[in-house]
């Protein structure tokens, strides 16, 4: 062969290596998100329990089809969120929920994805949100700007303006998250996709199980967009209070998990004739 034909043949191998190297970076971030999320929801859901050691590498790599660096990047990721502990020579094990980063979004996730949600978790998450947002609200009417109220009345226009569960929902997420925006406090702000995430859950159950839920505790979301307009910042607090005790009293019923796979089935069932 050729000198010449030789160089371009290789020069031809080395940028088609370079486009499959190339290939492989960019759908890397997106085999290891799978690899977490698969890991995960089995770990929140007690799969693979606490305490269970987690397969070899080698039989994780064969499991997802991918390779080790993959592998060793959604652990790494997994040990971040309190979720596994890794140690050499040891393996890696299964940290029980007490350890979890449990306002991390993903972990979250996880844990609300579930068709059985953990009631008792679910009444904690709750428990949160009754210490973090009376007082995001009794700031935000001290520190809110005219920007700041305006998003907050239009969140809660966008409620009372709301005729379905998806359009409900993604007002009332707008109303809280507005709030916690106006407070103006990184630390506070930094919760955000936690609170995201929790309101997401307790709609999903509270929406779907109780009658009523979301037009009822209406008022109360009125009444904190008031105070927050008034500069009131004792009222603004009482207000969500109210607004929370609510959801609280409702979600505190004992059937609402029966309630909610009855209402889910009488969902299907109704597809079905239709």
């Amino acid at each position: 062969m050729p000198a010449g034909h030789r160089a371009a043949v290789g020069s031809e191998q080395s940028l088609s290596a370079k486009r499959v190297k190339s290939a492989e970076k960019r759908l890397k971030p997106g085999r290891i998100h799978a690899v977490l999320t698969t890991l995960g929801r089995e770990i929140a859901q007690e799969i693979i329990p606490a305490g269970a050691v987690l397969p070899p590498e080698n039989d994780l790599e064969i499991r997802f089809g991918v390779g080790r660096g993959v592998i060793r990047e959604a652990i790494k990721m997994l040990s971040g969120k309190g979720l596994v502990s890794v140690r050499p020579r040891h393996g890696t094990h299964v940290l029980p929920r007490r350890d979890w980063s449990l306002l991390d979004r993903d972990v979250l996730n996880w844990l609300v994805g579930q068709d059985k949600l953990d009631r008792d978790l679910l009444l904690a998450i709750q428990e949160v949100r009754s210490i973090i947002e009376p007082a995001a609200a009794a700031l935000a009417a001290t520190r809110a700007t005219k920007q700041d109220r305006q998003r907050i009345n239009a969140a809660l226009a966008a409620m009372e303006a709301s005729n379905n569960q998806a359009s409900a929902t993604a007002a009332d997420k707008a109303f809280h998250l507005a709030i916690l925006d106006a407070t103006h406090n990184p630390v506070l702000q930094g919760f955000r996709g936690a609170i995201d995430t929790i309101l997401s859950a307790v709609f999903v159950v509270a929406v779907d199980s109780i009658a009523g839920w979301f037009e009822d505790n209406l008022p109360n979301h009125a009444a904190t967009a008031r105070a927050i307009e008034e500069g009131d910042a004792k009222k603004a607090r009482k207000a969500m209070e109210q607004v929370l005790g609510y959801t609280h009293s409702k979600l505190s019923r004992k059937n609402v998990g029966a309630v909610r796979r009855d209402a889910r089935l009488s969902g299907t069932r109704s597809l079905r004739k239709a």
